[in-house]
């Protein structure tokens, strides 16, 4: 009982074992259960399962240009139904930047409760003030830990394998372009496997009847949106 019920004590469990016909002391159950047990307390895995609507994420990546210059993407994202709510580029982050794309990505009262991010020094005092003003509880993750903040960095995978792996960056303007068109793709026609196979503006189901499958082609053809149209 003591293993299969983390939160219970010695009195919760006597409880138990009376109600099951033992008649025995609760010194003795205290006595038996295991020692040396934790203060319960969720895992990080638990974490983010139980607030998924109350937490968004945000992370930085680099891209090189054809002309070797290093550009840094900027991502917040929703875990509720992995939407991206904003993402802006530029070649120098700096902690006021940052902030004004947090401020930019929340308005209106519609900051989350928890923003999870790692501890690179782009999220300084000046980021952190924006994260204050917004109401927000900041969460940075483990040092070297960037299985901490899964979501993002599975965003920025995909974007890395089904987009910026097969497309030369020529500058900012163009970046930004190719990621505009790549999450407008990302949110309205890719299925994802975390939302049981919708994507994060949900998508409805087209019956046979609803005519013949036509392709659209998005992100310059290298993928397609499958949907029916009456012929």
């Amino acid at each position: 009982m003591s293993l299969e019920n983390t939160l219970w004590g010695a009195p919760r469990i006597h409880g138990e074992i009376l109600k099951l016909g033992i008649d025995v002391a609760q010194a003795t159950v205290s006595r038996y259960m295991p020692r040396g047990r934790r203060p319960p307390s969720q895992s990080w895995k638990t974490f983010l399962k139980n607030h998924t609507a109350a937490i968004a994420s945000s992370d930085f990546f680099a891209v090189p240009t054809a002309t070797f210059r290093v550009l840094y993407v900027h991502l917040v994202l929703s875990h509720e139904r992995r939407r991206v709510v904003h993402f802006n580029v530029t070649d120098s982050p700096t902690a006021q930047w940052t902030g004004r794309q947090l401020l930019q990505a929340f308005p209106w009262d519609t900051a989350p409760r928890f923003l999870l991010r790692d501890r690179d020094a782009t999220y300084g005092p000046e980021f952190l003030r924006s994260v204050r003003n917004l109401g927000i509880e900041d969460v940075r993750t483990s040092p070297r830990s960037p299985w901490q903040n899964p979501y993002v960095e599975r965003l920025i995978g995909s974007i890395r394998r089904e987009c910026l792996d097969h497309v030369v960056i020529v500058n900012e303007r163009h970046l930004r372009s190719v990621l505009r068109e790549y999450l407008s793709y990302y949110s309205e026609a890719r299925t994802h496997l975390g939302l049981e196979k919708d994507c994060p503006e949900p998508r409805a189901t087209e019956p046979p009847e609803e005519g013949q499958v036509v392709a659209l082609p998005r992100v310059g053809g290298l993928h397609h949106r499958y949907t029916r149209s009456a012929a």
